[in-house]
């Protein structure tokens, strides 16, 4: 029984297999360019594989995505669309996106943007802000961490709102579903936060026209995928004054390349895809649990739907 494991820079491999290796010892785990006998090969543990990388393997039982997303996965046109793909989702990567989510919303909140820039130029300028209680943010996708994220800020006081394709109800936040009920979800957004899935219908939504329906002076946090953004809407929306800031985690290419806009943008903080960034020790805790189960039971809680795309 072998599995392979497939995730961009070789000493990231290598990390990962030596993990799950401690974790999973009755298993040989391998690097899926590096595979052994192709016809032992159960599992694949990836993050945004190669076009065609699980065609060797005829045996494959279920394909584990390094993340709460499958977009990556289901990227490659050859894929095998009868393995089932597994999600990895864990307490952890949630705690992990809700510190993230509550640090930038509060950053925007309390202006602090502004008041860095104050700083650099020596300026004493008290700015006043509202309590969080005075401050309306929206979270697009309501899924593990969506969720998490809207609970948290909630639990901070902010009057939070959810929107979901599905309908959701979580204690604290007033939910919103479906297209129906979108502009009435978007208009009252102050805080903008994206945590959707990346799905046919969710590429391109934070575009000009979504962030023309935003209270003027509204700022967005996008930690969902960078495909969601249209960059040049964005650009227009934080230079016209619609937008007054924004915060971005996630890019159409990544690493962002050194010569784009954002990185000098004043009105845009750049992190790195560190929102809630997977780790080998924390991840394959929870990979080699998921293989365990789904060997005994063939199912596991985190099976996405491909035909969902999440």
């Amino acid at each position: 029984m072998t599995i392979v494991v497939s995730i961009p820079g070789v000493d990231k491999t290598r990390w990962w297999i030596e993990q799950l290796q401690k974790l999973l010892p009755n298993w040989t785990i391998r690097p899926i360019d590096d595979p052994g006998d192709a016809d032992a090969v159960t599992y694949a543990v990836v993050w945004k594989p190669a076009t065609g990388a699980f065609l060797p393997f005829p045996h494959l039982k279920a394909i584990v995505s390094l993340g709460a997303g499958i977009d990556h996965v289901l990227a490659d046109v050859e894929l095998p669309r009868q393995v089932p793909i597994i999600r990895t989702v864990g307490t952890d990567l949630t705690q992990r996106m809700r510190e993230y989510v509550a640090l930038h919303v509060l950053r925007h909140h309390r202006d602090m943007p502004t008041i860095t820039a104050n700083q650099r130029e020596r300026r004493w300028k008290q700015r006043v802000v509202p309590p969080a209680t005075g401050r309306t943010v929206g979270v697009m996708g309501l899924g593990n961490l969506g969720g998490a994220a809207a609970r948290t800020l909630a639990a901070l006081g902010f009057e939070t709102l959810g929107w979901a394709r599905t309908k959701r109800e979580i204690e604290g936040v007033i939910t919103y579903t479906g297209e129906a009920e979108f502009d009435t979800f978007v208009h009252r957004c102050e805080i903008l936060v994206c945590l959707l899935p990346l799905t046919d219908a969710t590429t391109g939504i934070l575009d000009g026209a979504l962030f023309a329906r935003l209270p003027r002076g509204a700022s967005l946090i996008n930690a969902g995928r960078g495909q969601h953004l249209v960059e040049a809407d964005l650009i227009a929306a934080l230079d016209e004054g619609q937008l007054s800031h924004a915060t971005l985690d996630v890019f159409q290419v990544e690493p962002l390349p050194s010569e784009h806009p954002f990185w000098s943008h004043p009105r845009i903080t750049v992190t790195p895809h560190i929102a809630s960034l997977i780790d080998a020790p924390t991840g394959s805790r929870i990979v080699a649990a998921n293989i365990e189960r789904f060997e005994q039971i063939g199912h596991v809680d985190d099976l996405a739907d491909a035909e969902r795309g999440y």
